[in-house]
């Protein structure tokens, strides 16, 4: 609220914000945050404890039913160890999720799926700057990623055993440079083309919105030319 003017004073944001019902600061990391104004705002007058109590009451009772303060005996992540990280059926679990969520927009003449059998004797190419590139494909608060457990289109396709060509047309999703040359070539020898274009954090995050909905740099181009 302050950012944006309509309070002037971290005070008379804690005044507003505990009189709107809020109860909750995302402020990690911040030293001057709201919330520790909210004794000076109590002392003023301007809120009451019993008003904090109904506050705080639901952010305890929340974090009760979910067992934070339970004996650790009752806790049955306790008695989890390292081996069920990335173990076969957490991993698993993660594919099966990802396959299920595939949104498929258009399947002209029924040419998806691919399948691995069919794959033997198909050139495939695997193109654009999400094509093979680790770190692009994970979105804003994600955690920092094993490259072992990372499969990128072009890592994924080439387990199948699929004779893969690749090339990116462009580093990084701002696009700002293309190699034209190398796209068509790589494009013209292929039977199947799979083109991987889009933003990704370089690009939009939280507080930081792209200003229209084109794909950036020479994507666009990157896209016409593979097509074409």
């Amino acid at each position: 609220m302050l950012g944006h003017h309509y309070t002037h004073t971290f005070v008379e944001t804690a005044v507003a914000s505990v009189n709107a019902g809020c109860n909750l600061e995302v402020s990690y990391g911040l030293r001057n945050n709201v919330f520790m104004h909210i004794p000076q705002a109590l002392a003023m007058g301007n809120i009451t404890l019993q008003m904090l109590r109904d506050r705080v009451r639901p952010l305890f009772y929340t974090r009760m039913r979910l067992g934070e303060f339970d004996p650790s005996a009752m806790n049955p992540y306790s008695s989890l160890d390292l081996s069920v990280v990335q173990s076969p059926e957490h991993r698993n679990l993660s594919l099966e999720a990802a396959v299920k969520s595939f949104v498929l927009l258009k399947n002209v003449r029924g040419m998806l799926p691919l399948r691995a059998r069919d794959l033997s004797g198909q050139r495939l190419a695997v193109v654009g700057p999400f094509a093979d590139n680790p770190r692009v494909l994970f979105g804003d608060y994600a955690p920092v990623p094993e490259p072992q457990y990372i499969y990128t289109p072009r890592r994924g396709l080439e387990m199948l055993g699929a004779n893969v060509s690749f090339t990116a047309g462009c580093s990084q999703p701002r696009c700002q440079r293309y190699s034209q040359a190398e796209l068509v070539r790589v494009v013209g020898a292929a039977d199947v083309v799979l083109i991987c274009l889009g933003t990704g954090i370089d690009l939009e995050t939280e507080a930081r919105d792209r200003s229209d909905l084109s794909l950036p740099g020479h994507q666009l181009e990157l896209l016409q030319d593979a097509v074409q």
